[in-house]
């Protein structure tokens, strides 16, 4: 009917960062942020409503002149690879304002402005069908993290904001080459479906394929370039940790999806074999470094880097369920992830410290806050019927297609992640606290449930009916490697 629903989608947390700038009260605030979160929340529960599943094209799609004299315009849209990404920020981000409720005690319009600017700029990098658009969102979303780390987190948090910030700078400025170059090459336009439909000579495309390369793994984070996740994720406050794994880390998978397979699908094809054997490395190390963590920050942080190794495995397989699984397990990610480090925040402001060691027999004192922990743990290993191991299954059957050693790797990996999650969750729950440590937890409050609930909701319905998750996906992973295999092969 013409409503731009998109632009309500992208810009509504913008407008009510606009509004908490004239709000006085801590209270006043909290709340009006909860009620803007939930009012999006509302606009992509409409979003997904009205997705049509049996169609490849980009939907509620919205266009106008921005820029004509260079071809830049306010494009946005949504297919079945970003609709669901779309959903998870404007989930995860209602829930980061209840766990900051009492988290964040001191300037705290600052802080729940920060939160609605991030969220606006993060759907605005899945909604957008420029590139400079996009590019301008993927941008500027560095400053309100690199602020909610730096002025809310530890006490290490400069450190790991200006670490954070030059990374990702880094990898951005690259990224803002390969644009300009794709520009000159794809016809000087930054329309993306436009550039999607360029051949370009491979040389180019192998040019921007590792110019993009550095940008996306950074994000993601690929090894090497993954050391400045654990130092944001230990520093920053709990709610920058849900949405930097939840959502943060998707988006330079998120940059594969949409740009490196169908703008540059010859070069993806002949550098698969490199992308398996990082992302399989990824999927070690990542378990190897977390085996060896007592700080369950730490812990869930190189579980990611561990988690998003599956994601990248999956998407460079180049088949239909490698592509479908990789896609599916980042929206399972955001959602257990998110979880985990949701109840790291939890227990940490009841007795302030992180070490493992330190924790014992929570199962007597806080019940409920156990029995919630045990599903997402048991979802973070991947057990039948939680939502990771539909997108794990998925992601190894097309990695064991693609590469049997990847896929060997990939399930060293799933063995590692068992051991280091039940070697976790059997300290905490089970055994007992160190010597001279001692302290009271009381059970989660209405407050937290409303958090928990919802993501403990999707673990058990991709887990157990994924059917309509794999619908929204899989027109679209069609349409995406028919595109990679007609133009990477006849290169």
């Amino acid at each position: 009917m013409g409503f731009p629903l998109l632009s309500f989608v992208v810009f509504t947390p913008a407008a009510g960062a606009a509004i908490l700038m004239f709000l006085r009260g801590d209270d006043a605030v909290r709340w009006t942020a909860l009620g803007v979160t939930i009012l999006d929340l509302a606009f992509c529960i409409a979003m997904l409503a009205g997705f049509d599943t049996t169609s490849q094209a980009m939907q509620f799609t919205e266009s106008r002149q921005w820029v004509p004299a260079l071809g830049i315009t306010y494009a946005l849209g949504v297919d079945g690879i970003s609709v669901l990404f779309v959903f998870l920020t404007a989930l995860l981000s209602w829930i980061c304002v209840l766990a900051s409720w009492v988290a964040i005690d001191r300037k705290v319009k600052e802080f729940m402005i920060s939160l609605l600017v991030m969220q606006a700029l993060m759907l605005g990098v899945f909604c957008a069908l420029d590139l400079f658009l996009f590019y301008v969102f993927w941008e500027a979303m560095l400053i309100p993290m690199y602020l909610i780390i730096g002025v809310w987190g530890g006490d290490g948090r400069l450190y790991a904001a200006f670490k954070f910030f030059l990374y990702t700078l880094a990898g951005s400025l690259l990224f803002l080459i390969g644009v300009i170059v794709l520009y000159f090459q794809g016809g000087r336009t930054f329309d993306i479906l436009a550039l999607t439909a360029q051949v370009l000579p491979f040389q180019v495309q192998s040019w921007l394929f590792f110019a993009f390369l550095i940008a996306f793994a950074v994000k993601v984070p690929m090894v090497p370039v993954h050391t400045w996740l654990p130092d944001a994720h230990v520093q920053a406050p709990t709610a920058g940790s849900i949405i930097l794994a939840g959502v943060l880390l998707k988006m330079g998978a998120y940059g594969f999806l949409r740009f490196s397979l169908p703008m540059l699908p010859a070069a993806t094809v002949y550098y698969s074999p490199l992308m398996l054997a990082l992302s399989a490395l990824a999927i070690v190390y990542g378990g190897l470094l977390a085996l060896a963590q007592d700080d369950l920050k730490k812990l869930v942080a190189y579980s990611s880097i561990s988690h998003m190794g599956f994601v990248t495995l999956g998407i460079f397989a180049l088949n239909f369920r490698g592509i479908e699984g990789g896609i599916l397990q980042m929206f399972n990610h955001g959602v257990t992830t998110g979880a985990l480090f949701l109840f790291v925040g939890l227990i940490y402001e009841r007795t302030h410290t992180r070490s493992i060691a330190n924790y014992g027999g929570l199962m007597k004192v806080a019940p409920v806050y156990t029995a919630f922990l045990a599903l997402f743990t048991l979802s973070s290993m991947a057990l039948p019927g939680t939502n990771s191991f539909v997108g794990e299954l998925l992601v190894l059957s097309g990695g064991f297609t693609a590469n049997l050693a990847a896929g060997a790797a990939a399930v060293l990996g799933a063995l590692l992640g068992a051991a280091y999650l039940l070697g976790m969750f059997g300290n905490v729950a089970l055994g007992s606290p160190s010597a001279g440590f001692q302290f009271k937890v009381r059970d989660v409050n209405a407050r937290e449930m409303a958090a928990i609930l919802p993501l403990a909701v999707f673990v058990l319905w991709i887990g157990l009916y994924p059917k309509p998750f794999l619908n929204i996906i899989d027109v679209s992973v069609q349409h995406l490697l028919a595109q990679v295999h007609a133009k990477g092969n006849g290169q």
